[in-house]
């Protein structure tokens, strides 16, 4: 029986693939195989061996921004980009179709609407860049390939701007957090199973893919705050401010405006993802479940482990 192969296995859509589809996924995560390795696809031939796949979905990849654009940088192009395109070119040998995440990163952020597949690309980072080199490596091999590019990916686990404010949540009295760069928040769950609903269509080409509506960074604080709280007696934060970039230096520049538009997604694939607010909802139910968590301010807090 084919399988579908995913590798990233323990990244935010990487994991939400694998739980959706239990014993029909063969799972690599990066301690079976390594982008940075220049030989990799021989390290992937020997780890798949004879089994049949039905398509391949990619959704390793070198996330840290900030480090990017420092001595990282040649990792990022390797992971993201000269690698994907070795990726590719394996998966047109097999007549395998690939699945492939990219990035609102790869616009500057300037337009005053959500951008469409087809406006021009102008990376302002280097992630931004090699996320960018990553499709076009895909595009020239010329094999069947879905590219989604989607926007603030997160979920209940790992490190993400979610995790992140939860933890701060409990440890800080207020926070400070930028309010003039807008996007779509999407949770990794609804990534996941919308890629899946994608994979029988065999449609083919780059769509945008990110929960329906915008927000700021801070809009998206404020909601997991007003969300979490009455669940959690033990959240110390009583206010969240809103700042310019200005007032944040990062080493790399964000764009203001990720707003994608997902029309060609809705007319083509015939689905939508639900809003971001009941990503963010069911994100927090995940949580508190999990957790086992009710108003008790228990020690071990998803948002406090390591």
């Amino acid at each position: 029986m084919s399988k579908i192969l995913i590798l990233g296995k323990d990244g935010q859509v990487g994991r939400a693939l694998v739980k959706l589809l239990g014993k029909n996924a063969l799972a690599a995560g990066k301690g079976d195989i390594n982008f940075l390795d220049t030989d990799f696809i021989s390290t992937l031939e020997k780890w798949v061996g004879n089994q049949s796949l039905s398509a391949v979905i990619n959704a390793a990849a070198y996330t840290q921004v900030d480090k990017a654009e420092g001595d990282s940088c040649e990792a990022a192009f390797r992971i993201n980009a000269t690698a994907v395109g070795e990726l590719a070119a394996w998966c047109k040998k097999r007549d395998v179709p690939l699945v492939h995440y990219s990035t609102d990163y790869i616009f500057n952020g300037n337009s005053h609407r959500p951008y469409q597949e087809e406006d021009k690309t102008a990376p302002i980072n280097a992630y931004g860049e090699s996320k960018l080199e990553g499709e076009n490596a895909i595009k020239t091999q010329g094999g069947k390939y879905i590219i989604f590019r989607t926007s603030w990916v997160y979920d209940a686990h790992g490190k993400n701007f979610f995790t992140t404010i939860l933890r701060l949540l409990h440890e800080k009295d207020s926070l400070n957090v930028v309010a003039d760069q807008i996007g779509a928040p999407t949770y990794a769950l609804h990534l996941a199973q919308a890629t899946l609903k994608a994979l029988p269509l065999r449609a083919s080409g780059l769509f945008h893919l990110c929960n329906a509506g915008e927000t700021s960074w801070h809009g998206f604080a404020q909601a997991i705050f007003t969300l979490a709280k009455p669940h959690d007696s033990s959240i110390k934060c009583r206010q969240i401010n809103p700042i310019p970039t200005s007032a944040y230096p990062l080493p790399a520049p964000r764009p203001l405006n990720s707003r994608l538009n997902c029309t060609r997604a809705r007319e083509i694939l015939g689905f939508t993802l639900p809003s971001w607010e009941m990503g963010l909802k069911e994100c927090i139910e995940e949580v508190y479940a999990d957790s086992g968590l009710q108003n008790s301010g228990a020690k071990n807090h998803p948002a406090r482990r390591p």
